[in-house]
């Protein structure tokens, strides 16, 4: 099986050749014996083990620098192994082979095996020690971002349920409804979703269309789609799975609109899972990735539902119909900017799957000649290479460090909004906007170059590219679409700059605080003074453009839409400075040990380099930016290649993830790459016989035998 191990170095013989020909045509299952046998034998690939052997960093201290700290790494490695060893929630066949009907299926049974299973008794077996004394001391086990997608590669039926039907009822819900419904919700009695986005509306939610009325003699709201387009769209796991919604419509009471609020809605019965009468519901069918998630539609024809389920935390209806205001409107936006934090999260962990999968692949492929009449170099040694890999290795640090900053600014907000005070509120919008668009828009980015990166076999569904790419591409649009949430994060910039006033993230807007034009000084400290600068002169250039279109006598709307290209320019350039500027102060301000803070400041200052380089203009513009400056900003980044190069397979190794949780076959710890393609494409149901008979003698024999 040399053959399909390494094609350069263990070149297999013609007669193994020939042998393995034989045993693939005249039996499949032989096939798959033979190699199973041929590759057990097989430890690691001997590229990936020279560069592992050279490791000169504890990769652990990485590993729980990502997880939070050792007992946190402990946890989630037995979680992993715990979920893994369990043959139930193993795939007898690929989801990709099954029909859109089975796939769901499938993936939702292993979905509810698994809350299942988190609720059992761990068993008393020393390697899930400390899953055991979790759950003797109270806790429950807790999957979060990771663990879940190593058997959930394609969706999750019930995520809705726990990332926003959940944390809804929690953030909207009174305390009498928190009481009732909670309980109900945790253990999976009713199973919920978040329905907001409609058939022709999105992240505009002032124009949503659904509407519920206050009926003061019934003491309900009746709710009613008035339109095609106020059909509720996209809502993961309404589709089959849920019965119950936390549905967003206008509230009606007295003949008045008092704007968007949510309810708590029953959608089947409890027991047959009908849908109940006037509800219409179902699912909208393949999207480009995430299919066994059953998102859906629904609309309401007159369906009445008690005053108490909408939810009343911030405002109320009283039962005579008087509507009591929340104290600030953005309180009932708080569920989407907890998604959003989540968001990040998930980014960076896309992005470390896409980059383990593509170096370990780059070290294990060997191409073309880079010295005449030598042997094929391994693909990581080509500059070319390194550039498309190392930005997204980086950025995965950086999205990391960003997500943890706005988790514990999140933290920090609902903290004080229980106290009654909002004063984080605009700056924790503000900058989970600019954190949630930066990142979905990079790593998708990202991906795609780290999927050419391994030319056509990154291709293949087995790569898993094609998964990552699906995930981070749908989040480019869900919970806020980027173009509106950059627009978003402008008005408060905006409005910063003009009114002096306005959250920590903003701060350099502010009089003393602007970014002065000092020398330009290439250091990392120098180099966040350069974002900052061109970030400020976009805000300023943004500001002059509206004032312009002002003194045109231009409407205050129509100057926005005119100057929205700049807007949006303004609104990424301080999201890149709020990212940068994190990854400094993290890397600074942690406990790190010598070799790793090094990598890790080496990581931090190539990005910055990265980023600056390919906005080099911005700089140019507003950071007084000199030729010979991006000479020699372009100089230190080819030196970082190199230094980078040292040590990416370890870096990559020391994100930890299993080959179960990678779902790639390029990216597999032992490397063994091309025996693992192959073994994959046996899998499929055309090669179950040689000849696909009823196609054959259908339509190819004929077409064949026609003399045309």
């Amino acid at each position: 099986m040399l053959l399909f191990w390494h094609p350069v170095k263990c070149p297999a013989s013609f007669q193994t050749q020939n042998q393995l020909r034989k045993l693939a045509t005249s039996s499949m299952i032989k096939y798959k014996q033979f190699t199973d046998t041929m590759a057990a034998s097989f430890y690691e690939n001997p590229d990936l083990k020279r560069e592992r052997q050279s490791c000169n960093f504890d990769k652990d201290e990485i590993t729980n620098l990502i997880d939070g700290n050792v007992e946190k790494t402990k946890y989630r490695r037995e979680l992993v192994e715990y979920i893994l060893s369990d043959p139930s929630l193993k795939d007898p066949i690929p989801v990709e082979y099954l029909s859109h009907e089975e796939k769901y299926a499938a993936e939702l049974k292993k979905a509810c095996l698994l809350v299942q299973k988190m609720r059992e008794p761990v068993p008393k077996e020393a390697k899930f020690e400390t899953l055991r004394k979790r759950q003797e001391n109270g806790k429950p086990l807790d999957i979060g971002v990771g663990p879940s997608s190593v058997i959930l590669k394609e969706g999750n039926a019930l995520g809705l349920h726990f990332v926003m039907f959940i944390p809804a009822i929690i953030g909207q819900g009174s305390t009498e409804q928190q009481n009732k419904w909670l309980p109900r919700a945790l253990n999976l009695e009713i199973i919920g979703t978040y329905a907001q986005t409609e058939l022709g509306h999105g992240t505009f939610l002032r124009g949503l269309e659904t509407k519920a009325t206050y009926d003061p003699d019934t003491k309900e709201f009746i709710l009613e789609t008035p339109s095609l387009s106020a059909y509720k769209w996209w809502p993961g796991g309404l589709g089959k799975t849920s019965n119950y919604a936390v549905v967003m419509a206008q509230l009606y009471t007295k003949g008045k609109c008092e704007g968007i609020h949510p309810f708590l809605v029953q959608l089947r019965d409890e027991t047959t899972h009908e849908p109940l009468p006037g509800i219409f519901v179902g699912e909208i069918g393949p999207k480009l990735g995430l299919n066994s998630n059953d998102n859906g539609y629904l609309g309401f024809d007159r369906v009445r539902i008690p005053r108490d389920q909408l939810l009343m935390k911030h405002s109320q209806v009283l039962e005579d119909g008087t509507y009591v205001k929340p104290k600030s409107t953005k309180l009932g936006y708080a569920t989407m900017v907890y998604v959003r934090v989540f968001i990040v999260q998930d980014m960076a962990q896309v992005l470390r799957k896409a980059v383990t999968i593509a170096t370990r692949y780059s070290c294990v492929r060997h191409q073309s000649e880079l010295k005449p009449g030598e042997p094929e170099p391994q693909i990581l040694d080509y500059k070319a290479q390194q550039n498309k890999l190392f930005p997204a290795l980086a950025a995965s640090f950086a999205f990391h460090f960003a997500a943890e900053k706005v988790w514990n600014l999140y933290h920090l907000a609902t903290e004080n909004i229980g106290k009654g005070d909002l004063q984080m509120l605009p700056d924790l919008h503000g900058m989970s906007c600019a954190m949630k668009a930066l990142s979905t828009s990079e790593t998708a980015k990202f991906v795609e170059t780290l999927r050419q990166s391994c030319g056509g076999h990154g291709y293949m569904v087995s790569s898993g590219f094609p998964r990552l790419y699906g995930i981070a591409t749908a989040s480019e649009t869900y919970e806020g679409e980027n173009t509106v949430l950059w627009l978003q994060v402008a008005r408060y910039l905006i409005k910063t700059r003009m009114d002096g006033s306005g959250g920590q993230s903003v701060a350099y807007l502010i009089g003393s605080n602007l970014p002065d034009n000092k020398a330009v000084d290439l250091s990392l400290d120098g180099i966040i003074n350069l974002f900052q600068r061109v970030a400020a002169g976009y805000v300023d250039l943004a500001m002059k453009e509206l004032a312009e279109h002002g003194r045109q006598g231009m409407a205050p709307y129509d100057a926005w839409n005119h100057s929205a290209v700049q807007l949006i320019k303004a609104a990424q350039a301080h999201a890149r400075y709020l990212v940068a500027d994190c990854f400094v102060r993290s890397v600074k301000e942690d406990k790190l040990s010598g070799p790793v803070r090094s990598i890790l400041n080496e990581l931090c200052e190539f990005l910055l380099i990265y980023w600056l380089v390919e906005r080099s203009g911005d700089f140019f513009m507003f950071a007084e930016l000199k030729t010979e400056h991006l000479s020699q900003l372009q100089a230190k980044y080819m030196e970082l290649l190199s230094i980078i190069r040292g040590y990416a397979v370890n870096v990559v190794d020391s994100f930890d993830i299993r080959d179960e949780a990678l779902g790639s076959v390029l990216g597999c710890w032992d490397g063994n790459a091309y025996q693992r393609l192959f073994d994959e494409a046996l899998k499929s149901p055309l090669n179950r016989n040689a000849v696909h008979r009823e196609s054959f003698e259908k339509y190819l024999k004929p077409l064949m035998k026609s003399k045309l």
